[in-house]
């Protein structure tokens, strides 16, 4: 239930009963009044309460969600949502026995769920939220991987003083490897190409 008419004696009657009726707070709603309250013929004969509408306002963390789990039902799939609201947004991680179908090839069918639930959240919200996906800690390893492959590749550019370009990878992995390296006193980064082909070089400095 999305939306109620009530009736009170007043309108803050009317709409602390419809509040009741949708189990929310009065900052998640949008209240119109359709009729004044009137005291009628002195004050007794044909009085006429306040009558309201009260809507519920979506909201963009539970609307991602919601299309998560839907999404997931359809692929018949069983994964469980754990919320933990940001000052951005949120993070979701997903938990359940088969994520490899959501994880895919190096995170990217993830990264492109995580793309989807973006749009829907943002779609209810006035400024910029961001949702962040994740399936039990594979950003975290991933990450670590990352920084590993980056020093490693360093310590071969250092050795062989010939640059090294790595595989395509998308922006959120090329920025560990710049963060990982950024500091190095015998190696430098950049990227070359043009997404989604765009890569890291390692060269000596």
């Amino acid at each position: 239930m999305n939306k109620v008419i009530v009736t009170g004696k007043s309108i803050e009657d009317a709409v602390q009963s419809g509040l009741r009726q949708l189990g929310a707070t009065e900052d998640r709603v949008r209240v119109t009044v359709l009729e004044q309250p009137s005291k009628g013929l002195f004050g007794i004969f044909g009085v006429k309460e306040a009558k309201v509408e009260l809507e519920l306002i979506p909201d963009p963390v539970e609307e991602a969600a919601s299309f998560l789990t839907e999404m997931f039902g359809a692929m018949q799939l069983t994964v469980k949502l754990d919320i933990v609201r940001t000052k951005e947004g949120a993070d979701i991680n997903l938990s359940g026995p088969e994520l490899g179908i959501l994880i895919g090839k190096r995170g990217q069918t993830l990264d492109s769920i995580q793309y989807l639930a973006n749009i829907v959240a943002n779609r209810y919200s006035d400024s910029h939220l961001k949702i962040s996906l994740d399936a039990e800690q594979f950003r975290e390893r991933r990450k670590k991987t990352l920084a590993e492959l980056a020093h490693r590749l360093a310590a071969r550019v250092v050795k062989t003083r010939k640059e090294v370009v790595l595989e395509p990878m998308p922006a959120p992995e090329r920025k560990i490897i710049h963060a990982e390296l950024q500091n190095h006193p015998s190696v430098k980064t950049f990227s070359k190409g043009d997404d989604p082909n765009r890569r890291i070089v390692i060269a000596p400095k």
